[in-house]
C-alpha cells in the first residue's frame, strides 16, 4: 500500500475529545477554554493533561490556581464548544454569552458546567514547558456524571451522550457502536457465547 509523507511533520493523531475546560475561583473570573490537546496519563493515582499556550487568558488563570474542571462536550454543545475555544475571557463571559451554567465542585474552586455530561475535577501537579504549549499534569479529584447515563447496575453509559471529538479542524459526532470490550480478542469460545446470548436477549426484549 502506497503511502504519502508530510514533508513537515505535525500532530497527526485524531480524533481526539473536545473538551470545555472551565477555571477560576471568583465568578467575575470564571471562564472556559476548549482543548483538544488534552488525555490521561496515568491510573493511580488517576491523572490527566491539558496544554495550553502561555498567550491564552485561561492559561494565566490555571497557573495561578492550580485547578481546572474537564468537561466532556456533546453534539448539542458544538456551537458553545467552539465559540469558547476562539473567543477570548479577557473580552467576554462565556457562560453568559452561552447560556452555560456555572455549577458548584466538590473539591475545587473552579465552576463545572452544568450542561456537560461528565465533568472532572482536577488540580495541577506540575507544569511542564513544551514549545508551543505548556502542559499541565494534574490529579483527579473527583468525577461527576448526568444521572441519566447511569443504568441499574451503576455503570456510566457513555455511549448516550452524544460525545463530540475533534479531528484535524473539525468537530465530529461520537456513534458509538461498541466493535469489542477489553480483552475480547483472547476470549474463550464459551464465553463469547453467553455474551451473544445475553445481547440477543436484550435486544429481543426491547
Amino acid at each position: 500500500m502506497k503511502k504519502i509523507m508530510f514533508e513537515k511533520p505535525g500532530t497527526m493523531l485524531y480524533p481526539l475529545p473536545a473538551v470545555m475546560v472551565s477555571c477560576g475561583t471568583e465568578p467575575e473570573e470564571f471562564n472556559i477554554i476548549t482543548i483538544a490537546w488534552t488525555g490521561t496519563v496515568n491510573s493511580d493515582p488517576p491523572m490527566l493533561f491539558v496544554s495550553i499556550r502561555k498567550s491564552r487568558h485561561s492559561y494565566d488563570i490555571i497557573k495561578r490556581t492550580g485547578e481546572f474542571v474537564v468537561n466532556l462536550t456533546t453534539e448539542k454543545l458544538v456551537e458553545a464548544t467552539d465559540y469558547c475555544g476562539v473567543k477570548s475571557g479577557r473580552d467576554v463571559d462565556k457562560f453568559a454569552e452561552k447560556k452555560l451554567t456555572p455549577m458548584g465542585a466538590k473539591f475545587v474552586k473552579c465552576p463545572m458546567i452544568a450542561e456537560s455530561p461528565v465533568n472532572i475535577e482536577c488540580r495541577v501537579t506540575q507544569v511542564i514547558e513544551l514549545g508551543s504549549h505548556d502542559m499541565f499534569l494534574a490529579e483527579v479529584l473527583a468525577v461527576h456524571a448526568d444521572q441519566d447515563l447511569m443504568d441499574k447496575n451503576g455503570k456510566l453509559n457513555l455511549e448516550r451522550a452524544g460525545l463530540l471529538t475533534f479531528s484535524h479542524g473539525g468537530y465530529f459526532g461520537v456513534k458509538q457502536k461498541c466493535l469489542g470490550r477489553f480483552g475480547y480478542s483472547i476470549m474463550k469460545p464459551k464465553t463469547a457465547k453467553r455474551i451473544a446470548r445475553e445481547r440477543q436477549s436484550k435486544k429481543t426484549k426491547k
